[in-house]
């Protein structure tokens, strides 16, 4: 059966119903061919194809509102919104974002990235449009997971008595990035999976199908709180205010479209529960839904995609804490619903019984390693560096102010690329350098990585934070032994009189390009491995400041408030004035794209380090003469 091209979700309401079961198929091999080349979030996506039809044949935007909690499930609804020929572009440099973009599209009407603001933005926009008296449709799509953020709790409190109308789908797959976890995992699995719920549901769907009817709608509800009441006597949906629909079948688009048809007409704020498969259509992503969250590359038939010959930082940090934590028994890992992600699925299968996982909830996981530090463990709280700012408040007022020993463990503290600003790791630096009792640092290469994972393991005179990026770093093989480090205490790899090059962590290589650019010039170049964040090592610092001409810093982080202004800081208040040049990431979120592009484009080169450096070092040249 052959379909017309979709350029507008007005196409979609022209289709004729039986071809709307084709048109979800041509969009999953669509799909699975797209993102096999450029990556991304494939599971989210199969799952969602059904749902997304289903809200545009009935729903009419931008007028009406879709609201997709973190929105990595909103590939198929561009598709349908004018961007289906340039699907192959996303999450490429310069292509579609893989999140919703409110600048990308008028159908966008929200932009996400984090889990857990898809109920209350839309509450807000359904209290702003009855202020308004006006009538559209406001509808918040979110999986079960989000269900355990904090915000939509919060949001859940406030809904009844915020506005009359407002749609809420609950996309129900057991999954988030791993497997749920949790009261709330459990108590959907309770409302899925009894059978005598279910039976009285189903029969009470069917009579509003066949007879409809204001009378026998009543009814229906009549019968259906009957049943609750007696099997599920806390049906905490309805307590919070939203009349209960469901569970129905996420894939069958008729009763979809049913049922949207006619929640559109209520009066009250509703919940649909609606039941699906995270990667429905592709059996590598049924069999693997963790993988198929979002994955790079990979190949169609198996489904498998290629493998690093270096381990990246995620995985040396896990099996490093790992085996750590089988010599010590105080260690405990903690994640929010990342254990593939971080890396730490090995800890999990090797010590369960010390592997926590709190669900998406950052402010949670954060208190909880705190209550585990007074208890005299060694927590080790490993978190995106992205994620993390949720648990700022706990950082200071719950860990640093008491001193507790909580080791942070930033994942992703860098650019992330092609997951764009949402994702990108660049503030964590200047969101912990102001908080006292606190230490920061960050390893130039893997090795170092596990003395530095080996020194937080012992240090107990408070909060503890390591950032480390998305990949691979130089291949340096850690020693048999780790060494604890001494804390504030950098590494001077080079001497020199000309310049000094400051490259913290992942950037350190780049200050080594630079150095040799610098050095076949003629110049002496000083190279530092700073370390530390959180103390600097200030007597270093000064030493190289006073001898060279001028200093430059290399960071993967904001510029603003970041390494290199804490380097220019000190100077100044202890008198050395010697100028300070910055390579590091300028004051606007940066897209999403390829890394090596991106740093190209916002001048993080060695070739910009160097033409900063020259300018300083001419000055100088021709004031001697």
């Amino acid at each position: 059966m052959d379909l017309p091209r979709i350029r507008s979700p007005r196409d979609i309401k022209n289709l004729d119903a039986e071809q709307l079961p084709v048109l979800a198929e041509v969009v999953r091999k669509t799909l699975i061919e797209t993102l096999s080349k450029t990556g991304g979030h494939l599971g989210p996506n199969l799952g969602v194809v059904e749902l997304t039809i289903a809200l545009h044949r009935v729903f009419n935007t931008p007028e009406d509102k879709f609201l997709f909690d973190v929105s990595h499930q909103g590939y198929v609804h561009k598709m349908f919104t004018g961007r289906w020929d340039k699907i192959d572009s996303i999450r490429q440099y310069e292509g579609l974002n893989g999140f919703l973009l409110r600048t990308e599209s008028e159908h966008d009407c929200y932009g996400a990235g984090h889990a857990g603001t898809a109920l209350s933005a839309a509450l807000g926009m359904a209290a702003a449009r009855d202020l308004k008296g006006t009538d559209e449709s406001i509808i918040a799509v979110a999986g079960d997971a989000a269900f355990t953020c904090g915000p939509t709790l919060e949001a859940l409190n406030n809904i009844g008595e915020t506005t009359r109308k407002l749609i809420v789908v609950l996309n129900d797959n057991e999954w988030s990035i791993d497997k749920n976890v949790g009261a709330l995992a459990t108590y959907f699995n309770q409302l899925v999976t009894n059978p005598t719920y279910a039976g009285i549901h189903q029969k009470a769907e069917q009579l509003v199908e066949r007879f409809g009817g204001k009378l026998v709608q009543r009814f229906a509800k009549k019968v259906e709180e009957g049943a609750k009441n007696l099997l599920l006597p806390s049906v905490i949906f309805e307590e919070f205010g939203l009349r209960y629909y469901g569970p129905i079948d996420g894939h069958d688009i008729n009763t979809l479209v049913h049922t949207f048809e006619f929640l559109k007409k209520q009066t009250e704020p509703v919940i649909l529960h609606i039941l699906t498969e995270k990667g429905r259509g592709y059996e590598p992503a049924l069999e693997n839904p963790g993988k198929f969250h979002g994955l790079g590359a990979y190949h169609v038939e198996t489904g498998e995609t290629e493998s690093t010959a270096t381990p990246t930082f995620s995985q040396v940090f896990a099996r490093t804490v790992t085996d750590f934590a089988k010599k010590d028994k105080g260690i405990v890992a903690i994640t929010a619903a990342m254990p593939g992600g971080t890396g730490l699925s090995v800890f999990k299968k090797e010590i369960p019984e010390r592997y926590y996982d709190t669900g998406i909830a950052e402010e949670h996981a954060a208190l909880f390693a705190c209550g585990m530090a007074t208890q005299g463990l060694k927590p080790f709280l490993t978190i995106y560096s992205t994620f993390m700012q949720r648990a700022y408040d706990m950082i200071i007022h719950d860990m640093a102010i008491q001193r507790l020993p909580v080791r942070l463990c930033m994942d992703r503290a860098g650019l992330s690329g092609d997951d764009g600003p949402t994702h990108h790791g660049l503030f964590d630096i200047a969101y912990l350098r102001p908080v006292p009792n606190l230490v920061h640092m960050q390893a130039k290469d893997e090795d170092e990585f596990v003395d530095m994972l080996w020194t937080m393991a012992q240090y107990n005179e408070g909060p503890i934070a390591i950032r480390y990026p998305r990949g691979t770093g130089t291949g340096a093989r850690p020693k048999e032994r780790p060494q604890i480090m001494e804390i504030g205490k950098g590494e001077l790899v080079a001497d020199g009189t000309d310049v000094a090059l400051i490259g913290l962590g992942s950037m350190f290589e780049m200050a080594e390009e630079a150095r040799a650019k610098l050095e076949t010039m003629g110049y002496s170049v000083a190279l530092v491995n700073p370390r530390w964040i959180k103390p600097m090592d200030t007597q270093l610092l000064e030493q190289v400041a006073e001898k060279v001409q001028v200093v430059c810093t290399f960071e993967d982080h904001v510029l603003h408030n970041g390494f290199g202004c804490a380097v220019m800081e000190h100077l100044s208040s202890t008198g050395v004035y010697t100028p300070v040049e910055r390579i590091g990431w300028p004051d606007e979120f940066i897209e999403h794209g390829n890394v090596p592009a991106l740093r190209q484009k916002h001048g993080l080169t060695a070739d910009n380090a160097v033409s900063k450096v020259l300018k300083h070092l001419s000055a100088a040249v021709e004031a001697g003469a």
